[in-house]
């Protein structure tokens, strides 16, 4: 008899600790995550979690080289420009250590590799990306650190480093690159064999056991979805609402360069040209069909490439084993006389690319007193032709145009880094209009590079007229919140000497 009752009390407290675990069991929230921004999927698992990235402490007197930085260029979650801080009293290293890389660093984080969110866009990436800029930009002082005695770069240039930060509420740096593994936003690399090995691991494996972001099982609800058809118009105009959007859009390839082609269709009732950029990155598969002279369907993600001030489409979706797959890039027609005929290169002002305005008629949703959008008995959304004025150089970014007798009253050549050699031609129009004609690197048809000489004698000061063909681009110089709009030429025959 007491056998008996011990086992129904036994299975009595299985029963009771059963339910407890039904009722109260954890609801993904009840773990406190160190450093977390928002609501992150995840978070099964009922541990201590440890801020790892706070309890690692910068050592300023260590033998590893340091640099006091400033942001130059966010690029993604795991690389960033910066620009060194000179007469720092942190820096331990003179900005001459940079000169090989134009005087700024180009860093790849230590032990972590974020999702994709440039040229390929991979789940996670955008919230990777928005998580290290966030961190930065509210930085007083930002520290990058060698793992050893030496700066040591990648295969691409970039420096390898630890990059540290203090905020105006902390007296202490804290580690970039752990809270990023901490955060659950990046995978391990090489993470034991490093510095701080420990810390990254310990925050990598908690990332892990919580279940953040990439370790959660889930979807990135930011992740673009299917491809919304849009026409090139529609896209110029309202760019700003289909950033992070996958879209399809057509046009002819007027021009190729740098991993990039620019795709451009002309509105049949007003003549005018509207056109983007597609950075079809390392794609080898997809350049069978983004070819100059070529009609195409293209299909990627919206994104701005901070880096070049402008808007491009990237993560190009194409496969060689499915060209008729009509979510993929397709060619529409390969160089058909048609479409040769098709009007590259329309002649355009210098005034009109700088500073001229174009009101265009736009097809767009009409919505009500308090904002709601106004549908019809069927259900359908009503819309409406509304005029919206623009600057002319806007709507022609990345078209092809030609701009005639232009005189060049100014040079200026690149000196250093990937532009060496590239010129800058300071023209006037003949209604006194200043244009800029940015070259790439030039070359005859012995391979020689093409000098400013060419075009403008620096000596007499008198320059050559010129009538170009090219691409509308955007500059914006560094530190500058506005640019100003330029033809970018990208062979040396597509600029006429006239005397």
């Amino acid at each position: 008899m007491k056998k008996i009752k011990t086992l129904l009390l036994s299975i009595l407290a299985v029963v009771v600790f059963a339910l407890c675990v039904a009722c109260g069991g954890d609801d993904g929230n009840t773990t406190t995550k160190p450093g977390n921004t928002g609501n992150p999927p995840g978070g099964t698992q009922q541990i201590e979690a440890v801020d790892y990235a706070s309890k690692l402490k910068l050592d300023l007197t260590s033998n590893t080289k340091k640099q006091e930085v400033t942001v130059r260029l966010y690029v993604d979650g795991d690389t960033t420009h910066f620009t060194p801080v000179l007469n720092s009293t942190l820096a331990t290293n003179p900005s001459s250590d940079f000169t090989g890389s134009d005087g700024y660093i180009k860093a790849r984080y230590i032990a972590i590799n974020t999702p994709e969110s440039t040229g390929k866009i991979e789940q996670w990436g955008g919230k990777a990306s928005k998580f290290t800029r966030g961190r930065l930009e509210k930085a007083t002082s930002i520290i990058v650190e060698s793992d050893d005695t030496q700066w040591n770069l990648d295969g691409n240039g970039r420096y390898i480093l630890w990059v540290w930060y203090k905020t105006a509420d902390s007296d202490e740096y804290k580690n970039l690159n752990v809270e990023i593994l901490q955060e659950g936003l990046a995978l391990g690399s090489s993470v034991a064999n490093n510095r701080y090995g420990e810390s990254a691991m310990n925050a990598m494996v908690q990332a892990q056991k919580l279940k953040l972001y990439l370790y959660s099982g889930q979807k990135d609800p930011d992740f673009p979805g299917d491809a919304v058809k849009v026409t090139m118009k529609e896209l110029r105009c309202n760019i700003e609402d289909y950033v992070g959007k996958r879209v399809k859009v057509a046009g002819l390839i007027t021009s190729e360069y740098d991993n990039c082609v620019y795709v451009e269709n002309v509105d049949a009732e007003t003549g005018i040209h509207y056109g983007i950029q597609v950075f079809y990155a390392y794609d080898t598969a997809v350049l069978s069909i983004l070819k100059t002279g070529n009609c195409v369907s293209v299909v990627g993600v919206v994104m701005y490439y901070e880096a070049g001030s402008t808007y491009q489409i990237s993560d190009i979706k194409y496969s060689r084993f499915h060209p008729e797959d009509p979510d993929n890039s397709q060619l529409i027609e390969e160089d058909d006389e048609d479409y040769v005929s098709y009007p590259m290169f329309t002649e355009v002002s210098a005034h009109d690319i700088v500073s001229g305005k174009l009101t265009v008629e736009l097809e767009q949703a009409k919505v009500d007193e308090d904002g709601n959008v106004v549908k019809d008995e069927d259900g359908e959304v009503v819309t409406e032709i509304v005029n919206r004025e623009f600057d002319y150089g806007f709507v022609v970014w990345h078209t092809s145009v030609t701009v005639k007798n232009l005189t060049v009253i100014d040079a200026y050549t690149t000196k250093t880094g990937n532009s060496k050699g590239a010129i800058s031609l300071t023209c006037r129009a003949e209604d006194g209009t200043i244009i800029t004609v940015r070259t790439t690197v030039l070359t005859n048809e012995d391979g020689e590079v093409i000098e400013e000489s060419k075009y403008y004698d620096r000596t007499t000061k008198i320059g050559k007229t010129i009538t170009v063909k090219g691409i509308v681009d955007y500059y914006k110089q560094e530190g500058h919140t506005e640019g100003n709009y330029q033809v970018k030429v990208y062979h040396v025959d597509l600029i006429e000497i006239l005397d």
